[in-house]
């Protein structure tokens, strides 16, 4: 009876940790016959766990959805990352995630063995968060896990999109995956109606179901999405952009340069090359200052000559002379 209940919890965990198992793969993890197998799927079944069987010679076995959650069968490596990602969701840009990241992390670390419990209570007494204000760029959780859904299983996405202006269109995308600044989420996507890839702000989307049906994965329109991304929103975007040498090692610049403000990329040890964006060259000549290193400007030249402007005010304002 104790080797049926391990072994139950064991095909739990296994349906848990993949969306799909073939009889014969989940037999073979679990080292019995399909005959055993199918009994301990129907005691799961009498347990209240909605486990769903596919048809053909080979059988396919999945967890469905059900009227309440099952438990979740974490090692201790998953447990901690579980509480410590519930520690800092709130800082994340999702809305409403505080409190709910407080009720599941309270009914997480009470079922905890203690070794863990300190690990992570050690975490939450000697650290200390600083989030961000009210935030109107705040995503429904709803919102983000429908379109990580339709990610996974690679089904049509329909949604109303709010465009920066305020204007409404209706999208259908192929969706592939969400990026997460510090600031926003964004949903990349092959968007069918432009036959092209786009990049959508996750709170400018309403999602519109039904979607479906399923579609066979495009080549994505990058090895590096965040890097594709980054380059949608910190350079595309904005109608002044311009091509920067740092004067430091690309993992220094990267500390002082985050992904939505520009994109950098390796020239030597000791030099990097930036590219970025903003609404005018007076913004970008702020932008370079305020980075704290030392540069030399690629292009455009206009730019050199509004920080030449730039220089001679500030030497007016300070008394030193002249221009």
């Amino acid at each position: 009876m104790l080797e049926t209940s391990a072994r139950l919890l064991r095909l739990l965990s296994l349906l848990q940790a993949h969306r799909e198992w073939s009889g014969a793969g989940l037999a073979d993890r679990l080292g019995v016959t399909p005959r055993t197998l199918r009994r301990d799927v129907d005691k799961l079944r009498e347990l209240g766990y909605p486990v769903n069987a596919g048809r053909g010679t080979g059988g396919g076995y999945r967890l469905g959805a059900g009227a309440r959650l099952p438990p979740l069968l974490l090692d201790d490596d998953e447990a901690v990352a579980v509480a410590v990602g519930l520690r800092t969701a709130a800082g994340q840009g999702v809305e409403g995630i505080g409190e709910t990241s407080v009720r599941a992390l309270a009914k997480l670390e009470q079922v905890l063995p203690d070794r863990l419990r300190r690990r992570v209570g050690a975490l939450g007494a000697f650290t200390v968060p600083m989030l961000r204000g009210p935030d109107d760029s705040a995503v429904d959780p709803a919102v983000l896990t429908e379109l990580a859904a339709a990610c996974r299983d690679t089904e049509r996405l329909r949604f109303a999109y709010r465009t920066h202006g305020g204007d409404l269109s209706r999208r259908t995308v192929e969706p592939h995956r969400l990026v997460c600044t510090e600031h926003r989420w964004y949903l990349v996507a092959w968007d069918l109606d432009r036959a092209d890839w786009r990049t959508f702000r996750a709170d400018r989307i309403s999602p519109a179901p039904p979607h479906g049906p399923r579609f066979t994965p495009r080549p994505p329109p990058a090895d590096d999405i965040a890097a594709y991304v980054s380059q949608g929103v910190a350079v595309s975007a904005y109608p002044a952009r311009a091509v920067i040498l740092l004067k430091a090692p690309l993992a220094r610049a990267a500390r002082q340069v985050s992904p939505s403000a520009g994109v950098l990329e390796a020239v030597d040890a000791d030099t990097c090359r930036l590219i970025t964006g903003a609404p005018d060259l007076t913004v970008l000549v702020i932008h370079v200052l305020m980075m704290g290193i030392d540069f030399e400007v690629v292009e455009p030249p206009e730019l050199t000559e509004v920080m030449r402007r730039a220089r001679n005010r500030l030497t007016l304002a300070l008394g030193d002379g002249e221009t």
